[in-house]
């Protein structure tokens, strides 16, 4: 008996009256030559979602939009209060709480995902998003675990989707300044890099709050949680002092070394520390003791991160400090010269000289820094157009003309870059996390062996070898009901 075919519903049916009618008319999409000099035709356009529509969010949502090539269709916050301009500003989006439920209803409606978000929810938001086969966009620090870091990279080639970490430095001329130095041998192999920041600027080397106020109407708790184990409601902590926790941040590197870092990485192609090492300052409390709050990032901290050299190169160690903790001026800088940017900055040591440069890798200088202007050398590296804005734009254009263009493989912060700077960063949070890890000796006593341990690591393996404790940092457990979905 021949079968039956199924029955045409309604909404399938208009469907296809709609299409006929526009196959006739002749084209589907109407020619940009058609519609006029100046306007960008449908098909070129990028259609993007925000999760975390304020803060930075807000700013990355007003890029994508300056760059001309992309409509802002969807926002996703789960407060209120912070999404409320981004509302204004884009008044035809659609706005969602919860990222799962705009995921699960609108996939088919937009091309690309940005996430904005604390720390501790950029992976699985990201990772849902490549799932779905969603160019992704996710600002500094790609993740908050090695171990996200890790599947990020490795799922945007299986999911053949288009990648940049909002880490906006790295598509600036001053990075590609110092690349061209260096690749000229101005200043001969590179041995020894001192970064440094002010941050924190925010609470930390702190005990939790005992206050327990109302959780305010705009805000759902639960979903701001997310990944995070579950604590009561606290005020101060949304929407900037989060980043001193550590369930929900990465403290003063999570902020600012995949920005002053990443010069490091462009100029000498680094790839996972093989060791790290660290110290902290801990507050005073009563009776001038130290107060241990493992809950909470350290006062500041200096951390020693060794790279394997390549290729004959020498080995090269990447110091880092915070906390207003800075290397010695190098001799050759003026006494009335700027160190960096004042507050932060990256100086390298080279067999053959130095070079400096400020956060984002702005202020590039040869030392001194009257061989800047001296010095003329071929242009190694090309330069991504549009200032500031270049970093969002040719994030734009790279997911219009598709994973494997060259506009894709040219992206300063691609996953394949932005993954193993990530790893290196959260390589001194594991560092100074397993600091005040406390272990009982054979008379009962506490010891700390983090606090004079070179923690040795296993990047392929993504483990420390000689200090097991370590090893629960590099992959935290998710609150139950969620997942990373790997």
């Amino acid at each position: 008996m021949k079968k039956k075919s199924a029955p045409v519903s309604e909404p399938s049916r208009r469907s296809f009256i709609r299409n006929a009618a526009l196959a006739a008319a002749g084209f589907y999409i109407v020619p940009r030559h058609v519609l006029g000099r100046g306007f960008t035709a449908p098909s070129d356009k990028l259609t993007v979602a925000g999760v975390g529509a304020g803060g930075k969010g807000e700013s990355d949502l007003w890029n994508f939009f300056q760059s001309g090539k992309a409509d802002i269709a969807f926002l996703c916050d789960v407060d209120s209060r912070q999404s409320a301009k981004s509302r204004e500003r884009y008044p035809k989006a659609k706005v969602y709480t919860d990222y799962r439920e705009m995921l699960d209803k609108e996939h088919k409606h937009f091309d690309a995902c940005s996430v904005s978000t604390p720390d501790h929810m950029h992976a699985v938001i990201g990772m849902a998003a490549m799932q779905l086969n969603k160019h992704v966009y996710i600002q500094k620090p790609l993740t908050h675990d090695i171990y996200e870091a890790r599947m990020l990279t490795k799922a945007a080639h299986d999911y053949k989707v288009v990648t940049q970490m909002g880490n906006q430095g790295a598509s600036g001329d001053g990075v590609r300044q110092l690349q061209d130095w260096y690749n000229a041998g101005i200043i001969g192999d590179v041995h020894t890099i001192y970064c440094y920041t002010d941050r924190p600027v925010w609470p930390q080397g702190i005990p939790w709050s005992t206050n327990k106020p109302p959780v305010p109407a705009e805000l759902d708790w639960n979903l701001w949680l997310g990944t995070a184990p579950y604590r009561d409601y606290v005020e101060k902590l949304i929407p900037f002092n989060w980043r001193g926790w550590w369930d929900y941040g990465t403290g003063a590197l999570g902020d600012m070394a995949c920005h002053i870092m990443a010069p490091a990485f462009a100029v000498l192609g680094l790839g996972y520390p093989v060791s790290a090492e660290c110290s902290v300052a801990t507050p005073y409390v009563e009776n001038w003791t130290r107060g241990v709050y493992p809950d909470s990032g350290p006062i500041s901290s200096s951390i020693t991160l060794t790279f394997k050299g390549t290729n004959g190169k020498p080995d090269v160690k990447v110091h880092w400090m915070d906390g207003g903790i800075q290397p010695d001026r190098p001799e050759e800088l003026g006494p009335n010269e700027i160190m960096g940017d004042g507050g932060n900055g990256t100086i390298f040591l080279g067999t053959k000289g130095k070079m400096i440069c400020g956060t984002y890798g702005m202020l590039p200088n040869l030392l001194p820094t009257s061989r800047s202007k001296e010095t003329i050398v071929p242009q190694s590296v090309a330069r991504v157009p549009k200032g500031d804005n270049g970093h969002y734009a040719a994030w734009v254009e790279a997911a219009i003309a598709g994973y494997g263009s060259d506009k894709a493989n040219n992206l300063s912060s691609r996953f394949d870059i932005a993954g193993p700077l990530t790893e290196s960063v959260l390589m001194g949070n594991l560092a100074i996390r397993s600091y005040n890890i406390t272990k009982k000796n054979d008379k009962g006593q506490n010891t700390y062996p983090g606090r004079n341990i070179k923690l040795l690591w296993d990047g392929p393996n993504m483990k420390i070898t000689n200090f097991d404790d370590a090893n629960q940092f590099v992959k935290r457990t998710y609150r139950e009901g969620w997942s990373l979905g790997v």
